[in-house]
């Protein structure tokens, strides 16, 4: 245990059915609750923010959905180096650092959070380092992916990914029960209005530990971190991690290449955010600002000088072949909006249906409490666990049918329950009632969560039978990378429409987005003559 592998080969069936199978075994099972951290981490933001709410911390409701959207831009932008710390540092080193870092946002937001006066920057900062959470994926799925034989790469991938997504349930569950009780001492807040969790609603006037949220998993990383640390291998074979040197070099270039991330990241977000959110109030479209920063980060990645420098001009090969673009597409069709949802849905539902819309002089307004809307809080976890749940089936049955072919159906399901939920939300948004649009609402919304988790189970097995074994990390990674912005675009895209009172546009472009995907992904994995037919 935790030590350096020489010789891997997976693909021997003799290795992998006498020593093989326990090693690559361990490392799923210890990179699963890592990577279930850092989505929980990444994407708490969702959950905090409609307690702020509930709290009454005196921000906009545009304000908070910043947060949301910091937090996801950070931890996509993080990917994008994340995707090539396997080569460069190790699977042992990488997963270990990029754990243990969850701890600086975990602590901070636990921090700042009793403290209903913080100014909004101290809250913006936490959400950029909770991108740590994000980035996390890429590398995870990386290292993951060279463990294991082809034959089972649907399944283990699925596994990996699909278990770590249940950070997103886990902490949508988890954080609204910790708020509750004073676990962990501090100062305590009241609630303003009704909240709930899982087991039912919490009325106005209630104590509630909002800081929890943070030490939580403070107290869940810390056994997380030695286990990765423990039982975690580094592969030292040429086509895996060749030359990774001492752990404190293997550190040094994580850390170097993450900073790197932050400062792309957060130079894209002063561009985009108006200036009483921190920004420089320029506005700058979010369409010409997000490929500026993965341009800019691919770019300031590819300077850094000596061995990282000669090792990223391998592995940007990738690069050069037309399936790494054609698969970024279509994983963004499905995990972006897997994560971009996620992130979004709790905050929707509480805007959507937690207010009464009534017109007001002849105006339509959007402010008064519906004492009659569902919680936020007891069904945003829904979603994201239908989605994770289903994941590793969605690779166990591309094993068996062929990604390309599993991805086609659920593309067009995604197209028809994103234009159902975008008809409730047209409905509900101009309604007086709009309780009444919540169930079919929610049994669409369940079904397009359902159809993103089997789709990015049969994408990630497509990227195993397109790309040689050098190349599938990084080409997992990467795609990983670029959907993750959906992380920063759904929410964005989202709470724009609904300040302009259309939530519903936003999920027909969802499906106009989707419908593309289909003729991409028949174009260059199922017609006849495809470039590589799957199956």
């Amino acid at each position: 245990m935790g030590k350096d592998l020489k010789n891997w080969n997976p693909e021997d069936p003799a290795q992998w059915e006498t020593t093989g199978k326990v090693i690559a075994a361990r490392n799923l099972w210890i990179s699963i609750p890592a990577l279930l951290c850092g989505f929980a981490v990444w994407l708490y933001w969702g959950i905090i923010t409609v307690q702020m709410i509930n709290l009454d911390y005196g921000f906009t409701q545009a304000e908070l959905f910043t947060l949301t959207a910091i937090a996801g831009l950070s931890g996509a932008t993080l990917r994008i180096p994340s995707t090539f710390f396997i080569r460069l540092a190790g699977g042992r080193n990488t997963i270990f650092l990029t754990t243990a870092l969850l701890l600086l946002p975990s602590a901070g937001t636990a921090v700042i959070l009793q403290n209903p006066d913080a100014p909004l920057w101290q809250f913006q900062l936490m959400a950029l380092l909770s991108g740590f959470g994000g980035g996390n994926f890429a590398s995870s799925m990386s290292n993951i992916s060279f463990f294991f034989p082809k034959k089972v790469q649907g399944y283990s991938l699925g596994m990996n990914a699909g278990l770590g997504n249940f950070g997103v349930t886990t902490m949508q569950i988890l954080i609204p029960l910790v708020m509750t009780v004073g676990m962990f001492g501090g100062t305590s807040l009241v609630l303003q209005n009704t909240s709930g969790t899982l087991i039912g609603r919490i009325p106005a006037g209630t104590e509630t530990f909002l800081h929890n949220a943070g030490f939580i998993w403070v107290a869940i990383l810390i056994p997380v971190v030695i286990a990765t640390w423990v039982g975690m291998n580094n592969i030292r074979d040429e086509y895996v991690s060749p030359n990774i040197g001492s752990p404190i070099a293997a550190f040094a270039k994580i850390l170097g290449m993450l900073a790197i991330g932050l400062v792309m990241a957060a130079a894209g977000l002063w561009l985009m955010l108006p200036e009483n959110a921190g920004g420089s109030g320029w506005n700058v479209s979010k369409w010409l600002v997000l490929p500026g920063v993965v341009a800019a980060t691919v770019f300031a990645l590819k300077l850094i000088p000596g061995p990282i420098h000669d090792s990223l001009e391998r592995q940007y090969k990738i690069f050069n072949n037309k399936h790494t673009w054609a698969m970024t597409v279509i994983y963004t069709m499905t995990f972006g909006s897997f994560i971009g949802f996620s992130a979004a849905f709790g905050l929707a539902i509480k805007v959507i249906f937690g207010f009464q819309h009534i017109m007001v002089d002849g105006v339509m307004t959007h402010t008064t409490v519906n004492a009659d809307g569902p919680s936020a809080l007891m069904f945003a976890w829904t979603g994201p666990f239908i989605g994770a749940l289903i994941r590793p089936v969605g690779g166990m049955i591309a094993d068996k049918l062929g990604g390309a072919l599993v991805t086609q159906i659920v593309s067009v399901v995604m197209v028809a329950a994103a234009i159902g939920v975008a008809l409730c939300m047209k409905l509900a948004y101009g309604s007086e009632t709009p309780e009444e649009f919540f169930v079919p609402f929610l049994i669409l919304f369940l079904i397009l969560f359902a159809a993103t988790g089997i789709g990015n189970g049969s994408t990630f097995r497509t990227i195993a039978v397109v790309f040689d074994r050098e190349q599938t990390g990084p080409v997992l990674g990467w795609a990983s990378a670029v959907a993750a912005y959906g992380a920063f675009i759904i929410p964005q895209v989202l709470g724009e429409q609904i300040r302009a009172t259309t939530p519903e546009i936003a999920l027909y472009g969802f499906a106009v987005f989707y419908a593309v995907c289909i003729l991409l992904n028949w174009w260059f994995y199922l017609r006849p003559g495809a470039y590589v037919k799957n199956p």
